[in-house]
């Protein structure tokens, strides 16, 4: 599954570091399973940090530092 299918549907969540609720709209959008949805969203993650890096308010590794899978 690409980043593709999910632009713009978590986008806030995932620059504001809300991680589980991004990864709850990208299952809901796309009816995927959780582990095809956290592929989906460290995909868009990525592509946000090149796109919008100013938009991100921590660095990548205060981001999940506390996120466990």
């Amino acid at each position: 599954m690409s980043a593709g299918g999910v632009i713009g549907i978590a986008d806030d969540e995932i620059v504001a570091g809300r991680i589980l609720l991004g990864i709850k709209a990208i299952r809901d959008h796309l009816g995927c399973s959780l582990h095809e949805a956290l592929d989906a969203y460290v995909s868009r993650y990525q592509a946000l940090r090149l796109e919008r890096p100013t938009d991100f308010s921590v660095s990548h590794e205060q981001y999940w530092a506390n996120f466990y899978s």
